[in-house]
């Protein structure tokens, strides 16, 4: 018997059989397989230059974007607009934004281009700031040395001199580190790393303050004119009540309990019988319970809903946070935040067999509609600690910025606070601006109590000069010595763009700062040369080490370049015959 497929146009109904359809399917299926009979494959064809045609056209792609990326840096740097296709045009001072939104005509140069956005993206990556000072070294080195290859230099000898200079000057660095003391030197790093502005290190010291070493600091956008910084106490997650009758106070439509018993677990509870027996003990301590679950649905929700209402149980359920794996380690952040026992059958256990010793116990839980917040007791803050060193290392252990950001919330969550900074403006431009200011500053402080501090404003690189006689002694190779002479000249870069910017003569403040000892330097802000550690003009140890890394690494290895490939653009062609060549779609009539 024949399936019919019912068409209804207008007031006519029309049949068409499914044999019909088939049948017409199968004409245009092979209508479509002749047009497709002869496909062609289209390769790219490739460019090759070589020499010192390579490297030069590596250098006009390295300059273009360095020269558009210096004009920010320093206390007096201006700023740069973006384009954008859509919305308005973007005012930033960010390196790596800047950076990263280059692409150059010439596909060659965009080669180049491209290398330094790398080391932009790079140090962004590990250190959060920064980018402007590694985008200037590079191109320092990179100009410096070409000259030296031109000269007959070997270049995989610059490159292992610049390799030897750059591990001492790093170690140089570290030695030299001052710890971040306190609230002063967190406000001076974030006034120093949002361009100066005061407002802004103010907000993020307080914040710093409030949420303590291993809290979170955030950034949000605001809907008002105003910055403001909003705290959350304890342990935050995204899930609300299961359901509405655990509500205990009904003006503010949350269930608070104090002194709760916590359950951790990752099943779905749907039978009464796998909690009765937990539930029973619990009734004799007459103490609340909050029930953490993968779900709880069917006949196990309305007992607890029962026993709720009938005041037999003061209890509230929340469905686990998280997604995926991510949510077995929420799972588990919880349940050594309680002191609880992790209650999956991987780990052999399962709900009726669980004693009281096996639930865990917090000060006070509050749980509203979309959001549960668990302060602990801290009883349990030396398996805390450990908690927070083990996410640590794994953070440590991947590039994902999102794998990274996800670590960090959770090491708020154990730590106890976490701090949204809400930013506001008058326009979106100048909220976007705002918005990367505050991430560069939250960055750099991160970094400085990392590592610590050391004197800002190119000083000390300019000091590391002084440390350059003693490196090449160290160095055999004539060419090895070059390359490590090439980067004593490169560290003098970023003190000569400041200079710049700030619309004074760069030899001149570079020559002055040569004489000065360790910690003293030139203040851009006020054109005064001061003790930079006592003004508060200072950089994250952190940054400036990855910096110099970063830009050593990919200058050296442009230096070595002999040969360059690149793929050639696809020339347009002219629509021929009749057809108008603009309509959408043409091309497959």
């Amino acid at each position: 018997m024949e399936i019919k497929n019912q068409i209804d146009s207008g007031n006519t109904l029309f049949f068409v059989s499914k044999v019909q359809l088939q049948s017409k399917i199968g004409k245009n299926n092979l209508k479509t397989r002749r047009i497709n009979a002869n496909p062609q494959t289209k390769m790219m064809a490739k460019k090759v230059v070589f020499g010192e045609e390579s490297r030069k056209f590596l250098v006009n792609g390295i300059n273009a974007v360095a020269d558009a990326v210096k004009i920010t840096l320093g206390p007096k740097g201006r700023n740069v607009v973006l384009e954008r296709n859509f919305g308005a045009p973007q005012v930033i001072n960010d390196g790596v934004t800047i950076a990263r939104d280059i692409e150059l005509e010439e596909p060659l140069e965009n080669t180049g281009a491209r290398l330094l956005q790398e080391v932009a993206s790079k140090t962004d990556l590990k250190a959060g700031d920064g980018t402007t000072t590694s985008t200037v070294l590079t191109q320092a080195i990179v100009n410096q040395g070409i000259k030296a290859v031109a000269s007959g230099s070997n270049p995989l000898a610059l490159k292992r001199g610049i390799e030897k200079a750059c591990k001492q000057l790093v170690s140089e660095i570290k030695n030299n580190a001052v710890p971040c003391k306190g609230i002063e030197d967190i406000r001076n790093i974030a006034t120093i790393a949002a361009g100066g502005n005061q407002e802004i290190g103010r907000i993020i010291s307080t914040a710093f303050e409030k949420v303590g070493q291993n809290g979170s600091t955030t950034v949000e956008e605001s809907q008002s004119l105003q910055d403001e910084v909003d705290f959350t106490e304890g342990m935050e997650l995204d899930r609300g009540y299961i359901s509405p009758y655990f509500v205990k106070d009904m003006e503010r439509q949350i269930a608070e309990l104090i002194n709760p018993r916590v359950i951790v677990t990752d099943k779905k509870i749907s039978s009464v019988q796998e909690i009765v027996p937990l539930l029973e003990n619990i009734a004799k301590l007459k103490e609340p319970v909050l029930i953490v679950a993968d779900d709880i649905t069917g006949e196990a929700l309305s007992t607890l809903v029962v026993n709720k209402m009938r005041g037999v149980l003061d209890v509230c359920a929340i469905r686990a946070p998280g997604f995926g794996d991510r949510k077995k380690g929420y799972l588990e952040d919880i349940a050594i935040l309680t002191g609880a026992t992790y209650i999956a059958e991987e780990v052999g256990l399962t709900l009726d067999k669980v004693t009281i010793d096996q639930i865990g116990k917090a000060a006070r839980v509050v749980v509203a509609k979309e959001a549960c917040t668990i302060i602990s007791n801290g009883e349990n803050q030396e398996a805390v600690n450990k908690r927070i060193e083990q996410i640590r290392i794994q953070t440590a252990n991947t590039d994902s910025e999102f794998d990274i950001e996800k670590g960090e919330e959770r090491i708020a969550r154990l730590g106890g606070g976490i701090a949204r900074i809400k930013v506001g403006a008058a326009t979106e431009t100048e909220l976007k601006d705002k918005k990367l200011r505050y991430e560069d500053a939250i960055n750099s402080t991160k970094a400085a109590i990392e590592l610590g501090i050391t004197p800002g404003g190119g000083a000390t690189l300019v000091n590391l000069i002084k440390k350059m006689e003693t490196i090449s002694l160290s160095i055999e190779d004539e060419d090895e010595k070059i390359g490590a002479a090439i980067l004593g000249k490169a560290l003098e870069a970023p003190i000569l763009q400041i200079a710049k910017n700030a619309g004074k003569e760069g030899e001149v403040v570079l020559d002055r700062c040569k004489k000065m000892e360790f910690g003293f330097g030139y203040n851009a802000a006020n054109d005064s040369y001061e003790n930079l550690l006592e003004t508060g003009v200072v950089d994250p140890v952190k940054v400036t080490c990855w910096g110099l890394e970063n830009s050593c690494s990919i200058a050296s290895m442009v230096l070595t370049t002999e040969a360059l490939v690149v793929e050639l653009p696809e020339k347009e062609t002219q629509s021929t015959g009749e057809a108008m060549g603009d309509l959408p779609g043409e091309s497959y009539m």
